[in-house]
């Protein structure tokens, strides 16, 4: 139980003890997903290991929408052998990516324990604000995954898996890096997605204006398309798919900052 000191406030080792326990409770609400996780192999690597498959949803819902538009168009089978050369391997990415997808889904109750923790410490109108701004972080972590797993990554490994400098050179794709590929991708589009949130905040600060934004424009375009070739494997189409939609954000951001400076 955390003590109040004589003036009726939360004492230093109070929040702390209040901390120790909301991290207590996220680390056991975490490991029991992940084992539960962890107990469902088939299920999720089904999942994960979707996009190496030439019928994965995202080019079945393209070739549709080529046929309602008139055009015949489809994608060309392939298919890419995922390989394991190390003993412990498969056991390992096996733990890991459960440990990895455990975070995922439990972001929604971590994002509830951090707001109940600094809850107390807000004003009320930073509170609405906090609501807000948890649900928008959250959201777009979400549609950045989204992005990855159902746009970007199946092009990427399409396009980098079936490449060939010439046809007796076969394409054998490590698990391991299969999965780190994958899972750092999708983590760093997750985070890119936050720019309108960053934006949000830097205008608060005053760091910021929609005037600067709008003014370098251009060099915000740079600026993306560099940010988008280190996060992303080394060929244009991937480079593209995530500097579309960095760009969107961008815009997305300059409307958000103007509306901000235009309510203070």
């Amino acid at each position: 139980m955390s003590s109040p000191n004589d003036e009726g406030m939360m004492t230093f080792g109070g929040h702390l003890e209040v901390l120790r326990q909301m991290l207590i409770r996220i680390v056991i609400v975490a490991l029991v997903t992940a084992v539960g996780i962890f107990c469902f192999k088939a299920e999720t690597f089904s999942v994960l290991l979707a996009p190496t498959d030439s019928h994965f949803f995202t080019y079945r819902a393209i070739e549709r929408l080529c046929a309602l538009v008139g055009l015949d168009f489809h994608f060309e089978a392939f298919r890419v052998a995922l390989i394991n050369t190390e003993l412990s391997s498969q056991f390992m990415t096996h733990l890991t990516t459960s440990v990895y997808l455990a975070l995922l889904f439990t972001s929604p109750y971590i994002v509830v324990e951090l707001f109940r923790f600094i809850t107390p410490a807000l004003y009320d109108n930073e509170r609405r604000y906090s609501v807000r701004i948890a649900l928008a972080v959250y959201t777009l972590f979400i549609a950045g995954v989204m992005m990855s797993y159902f746009v970007l990554f199946p092009f990427a490994f399409r396009f980098l898996g079936t490449y060939q400098v010439d046809a007796s050179v076969v394409n054998q794709i490590n698990l391991s890096s299969y999965i780190s590929t994958f899972t750092t991708l999708t983590f760093m589009m997750g985070v890119v997605f936050q720019i309108p949130v960053i934006s949000f905040f830097l205008a608060k600060m005053g760091i910021v204006d929609a005037d600067l934004m709008a003014h370098y424009r251009r060099h915000a375009i740079v600026l993306i398309s560099l940010v988008a070739a280190i996060i992303t494997p080394p060929d244009l189409l991937t480079l593209v798919l995530v500097a579309v939609p960095m760009y969107a954000l961008y815009e997305v951001s300059i409307r958000i900052v103007r509306h901000v400076t235009v309510a203070e």
